[in-house]
């Protein structure tokens, strides 16, 4: 009864309003409430799994395989936003309105778009954002007590959209994105996708020859202004340490030579975490953790480096934590 006040109270109806209020679709969400209020006190909680990090490009394409296998065909006869508020949680719209927009609908498919998840659902897209931990549960399993977006199927299973730090579930109309976070999302979906074939090496070459690129930092070419949508500070350690290159270098000094081996190691140590399901800092569809262990992180730190024997470093730099080996990336 109190969720269902406090529910009611959030459609922000009461006598004093001037504002006529469509008794239908007062109706329609009262009852979507009570549905989906009824579908959770069905189910038994547990604690959810704390993610450490968020996810980037390799393990949003996994995901996204996932979930076609997983749920794709099936129907959507539940749907229960805000759980748990979130004051870091963005969803575009009123969530109030996601249980009429997408119950009764189909999940069609779902692809990655840089380090989102994007789910096509009849006339909608479903998209959740980098800092979104999303999770698969077979009818009957214990939920989490704390979610964002619950979506439930016929067959009473369900997926359970969290957030951690900061995240966004977006609901739109196909090719009608606005509002909260839509230019990321409209921008990281208008490049190639830095796993794909359109990702080659000619477009890489244009992208850090260009002008604007010359005065920036390796980091900050690589990992900011969504240059690579879905290559963030988490898996730009690696690429940079394979690739023998400090993450301050300018891009300027950098050799042609250099230039296409960066390429390469952007190439292959993505996929290489993606054959791996993931970061082991990061958990896939079913909860399970990724198996690509990070050569370079807190972990490492101040250890010896297995290439050449000199001290892993870590520095502040750029609004966040960069790793590197004194010896094997070496700044001129």
């Amino acid at each position: 009864g109190a969720v269902l006040a406090c529910r009611i109270t959030s459609l922000n109806i009461s006598e004093e309003s001037d504002t006529p209020v469509n008794g239908c679709i007062l109706f329609c969400r009262i009852r979507a409430i009570l549905i989906n209020k009824h579908y959770l006190c069905k189910r038994t909680f547990i604690e959810p799994l704390k993610r450490k990090n968020m996810i980037e490009a390799p393990e949003a394409l996994y995901l996204c395989e996932q979930l076609n296998k997983t749920v794709k065909g099936k129907r959507i006869t539940n749907v229960f936003t805000q759980f748990t508020p979130h004051k870091f949680a963005w969803f575009s719209g009123s969530p109030d309105e996601y249980a009429e927009w997408l119950t009764g609908k189909t999940i069609d498919h779902a692809r990655s778009q840089g380090g989102m998840v994007e789910m096509t659902i009849g006339d909608k897209m479903l998209i959740l954002t980098d800092g979104v931990n999303l999770r698969y549960y077979a009818p009957g399993t214990k939920l989490p007590a704390k979610h964002q977006l619950l979506i439930g199927f016929e067959d009473e299973s369900c997926l359970i959209a969290s957030v951690r730090m900061y995240g966004g579930i977006m609901c739109y109309s196909k090719d009608a994105a606005n509002g909260v976070l839509s230019e990321y999302y409209r921008t990281a979906k208008s490049k190639p996708q830095v796993m794909s074939d359109a990702f080659s090496k000619e477009y890489f070459l244009g992208l850090i020859n260009d002008e604007s690129a010359q005065k920036k930092s390796a980091k900050a070419f690589l990992a900011t202004e969504q240059t690579v949508p879905g290559l963030g500070n988490g898996v730009l350690q690696d690429i940079l340490y394979h690739a023998h290159i400090h993450p301050k270098k300018k891009i300027a000094a950098l050799t042609d030579k250099e230039k296409e081996n960066l390429f390469y190691q952007v190439k292959e140590t993505m996929n290489d975490i993606y054959r791996q399901g993931g970061r082991n800092t990061e958990s896939d569809l079913f909860g399970e953790n990724g198996k690509y262990t990070a050569c370079l992180s807190k972990d490492t730190a101040g250890k010896a480096c297995p290439r050449c024997g000199e001290t892993i470093v870590k520095e502040n730099y750029l609004g966040g934590s960069i790793y590197y080996c004194r010896g094997c990336q070496i700044l001129e």
